[in-house]
């Protein structure tokens, strides 16, 4: 057996003089081409929204405060904040809101977002929010939605930054008492989920344990270990 039977990393290319074989460069200047493609691609909320009707799965559809793709890549700030507009959308009291963004990789998105949903909130026995679809967004965008709707808990999907093996590798985000000024050791992430990672069906076992534990204890981060059994 050879060491690459075992990862998708580059490893063990071979040589060819002083460098590596055409065909393993030519792969390396693809997986590059493909990350940067991912990166720079726009939501297609139409896409989403329509998948989320498929499912009966009501929904509402937000802004960040970036213009545009460009400003959202050079300003994390305005990925993490809701335009005015978006802001004035919001009302009610709900326990739960799953929210999804764009992040580093609509690729992602489009690809796995709504799978994994449909895998969780039949199973909920949450108050749960419409589905909130957020257009560059970042991962703390999620705090100032759950803190607009008065929600106990934000769950954020977006999509991670691409690597050169994983273009397309979603990430889940779950914060206890979502508002303005949240940190990332509290929250808890889930991470990797795509086809050569973490199935649908093992995120969404990890996330409701994570979810249920959260309101059991009251917390999210660094205090709330993620210890589920997987159930194959």
């Amino acid at each position: 057996m050879k060491l690459r039977d075992f990862t998708p990393a580059r490893v063990d290319l071979g040589r060819v003089g002083h460098s590596v074989p055409t065909r393993e460069l030519l792969d390396f200047q693809l997986a590059h081409a493909k990350a940067r493609d991912a990166v720079h691609a726009a939501l297609d909320v139409r896409m989403i929204a329509a998948e989320l009707e498929g499912h009966k799965l009501p929904f509402f559809t937000l802004a960040s405060a970036a213009p545009d793709r460009a400003a959202y890549l050079r300003r994390p700030d305005l990925g993490r904040r809701l335009r005015v507009e978006s802001r004035g959308r919001l009302n009610g009291t709900y326990e739960v809101v799953f929210v999804v963004a764009d992040g580093l990789s609509a690729l992602a998105v489009h690809r796995h977002a709504v799978p994994l949903l449909a895998h969780v909130i039949p199973k909920l026995d949450w108050r749960t929010a419409p589905v909130a679809i957020v257009e560059q967004g970042r991962v703390a965008i999620g705090d100032e939605i759950g803190e607009l709707l008065g929600a106990q808990l934000s769950v954020v999907l977006i999509g991670e930054r691409p690597g050169l093996s994983s273009p397309d590798s979603l990430g889940v985000y779950l914060t206890w008492q979502p508002h303005v000024g949240r940190t990332d050791a509290e929250r808890n992430c889930i991470s990797n989920i795509r086809s050569e990672g973490l199935s649908y069906s093992a995120a969404a076992q990890k996330l409701l344990f994570l979810m249920n534990e959260a309101r059991r204890l009251k917390l999210s981060g660094v205090a709330l270990k993620e210890d589920a059994r997987l159930v194959r």
